[in-house]
């Protein structure tokens, strides 16, 4: 069996200076609108943690805008070998919208996207995920062997494969967990990753709440169902009828939570309660949430948790699976904003201000926190919130 194994997980991406006419008279004529709607805070987290400097957040937001409003049309475009598609950043700073071919295309008809001609196609490399999937659901707790040290697994478009992250020195168990699971490994790479996989609640995390007076998360974003007010948080931050506190006063209650399998929960809140559609940005400031609209593969993404305040990074993977202690939590989305125990449930949100979800878990270092990591070697990783709204029948509040 031939496995790629990667002890780094930072992706070497040929990058091309190529940017299609269409997309630069859109980045052109949306520029000083695209910039002025970037709230201040953001700006300064933007360019702290990314590297994004003024010149270059209007080029960004419109790149980001090609992601949303043309990826269905590039998936049906390339039909079967389709493989994906993300936001790139080239040598010069600029941003570009990439898409994957399994087949022999060598443009599309969509302007301002680069085609790339790759191995796998996207239904391939799924294939490969769902049998993982499927082997982690079948085992049987005290008979199979122990999925220690396999931290997550997520088809990666980028890399045009299916990534298997493990703890450092837990190489073989990823190998065993791959051929057990009958996935193509030719289609599967291994990455060895700092820390070890773990939910963020333990210790505490936008604003903190506490759970029973025993635990402490972050509250995600503001939501109601018909008129009861409340917020979505983390699954595994409490059960169903724990007590929820914040500054020391009880607000309510959760009213449903699943963790494992899912990592989604909603909080009921007394009608006393004032609900904003905000996410604090930690500087004395909110971010305000317009919507929830899910954001391409390597677009900008930040999170507010209690432990380790405001972090922004990219969108790495989508439909990523958890190997978490608890047991397996699937169709996770991963970024590389840092994290810490405690910012459990806390908000992610995008620069133009569109709700992703709520903090799941990461590779916790000793220290309780994965910032120390490289952000190419981080798994921050969040419960989408579109899926969440849509099974407790709730509603996002919105600015």
């Amino acid at each position: 069996m031939s496995v790629s194994i990667s002890r780094q997980s930072a992706r070497k991406i040929s990058l091309s200076a190529c940017v299609a006419l269409a997309a630069a008279a859109t980045f052109a004529s949306g520029a000083a609108v695209a910039g002025d709607t970037v709230d201040a805070q953001l700006k300064f987290a933007m360019q702290r943690d990314l590297g994004i400097f003024p010149g270059q957040y209007a080029q960004y937001l419109a790149t980001e805008r090609l992601a949303q409003s043309q990826g269905r049309a590039i998936e049906r475009e390339f039909g079967s070998a389709y493989a994906g598609s993300w936001i790139e950043r080239n040598a010069d700073g600029s941003f570009k919208l990439v898409a994957a071919s399994a087949g022999a295309r060598k443009s599309s008809s969509i302007g301002g996207v680069e085609v790339r001609n790759v191995r796998h196609s996207l239904k391939q490399l799924q294939q490969s995920m769902d049998l993982l999937d499927a082997s982690s659901r079948a085992r049987i707790k005290g008979i199979s062997k122990p999925l220690t040290g396999v931290q997550s697994w997520y088809v990666d478009p980028v890399s045009n494969s299916v990534v298997v992250k493990v703890d450092q020195g837990a190489l073989d168990r990823g190998i065993d967990f791959v051929a057990l699971s009958g996935a193509d490994s030719g289609s599967v790479r291994i990455e060895e990753t700092p820390g070890t996989l773990q939910t963020a609640a333990t210790i505490v995390g936008g604003i903190e709440y506490s759970i029973n007076n025993a635990s402490l998360c972050s509250v995600g974003f503001s939501v109601t169902r018909s008129s009861t007010k409340g917020f979505v948080t983390a699954g595994h931050c409490g059960s169903a009828g724990a007590i929820v506190r914040i500054g020391g006063a009880q607000v309510g209650s959760f009213a449903a939570s699943r963790f494992p399998g899912n990592d989604r929960a909603w909080v009921s809140v007394g009608s006393g309660n004032t609900l904003q559609p905000w996410v604090s940005n930690y500087s004395g400031g909110n971010v305000i949430v317009r919507g929830s609209t899910e954001a391409a593969i390597g677009a900008a993404v930040c999170r507010s948790g209690r432990t380790t305040g405001y972090r922004c990074g990219t969108i790495t993977a989508k439909n990523v699976t958890a190997n978490y202690a608890q047991g397996a939590v699937y169709g996770l989305t991963q970024g590389n904003a840092c994290m810490g125990r405690g910012d459990s449930g806390g908000s992610w949100i995008t620069s133009a201000g569109q709700a992703q979800g709520v903090m799941s878990g990461g590779n916790v270092q000793a220290n309780g926190n994965n910032c120390g990591i490289p952000a190419s070697q981080r798994s921050s990783l969040f419960e989408r919130l579109n899926p969440i709204l849509s099974q407790y029948g709730l509603s996002l509040v919105r600015g």
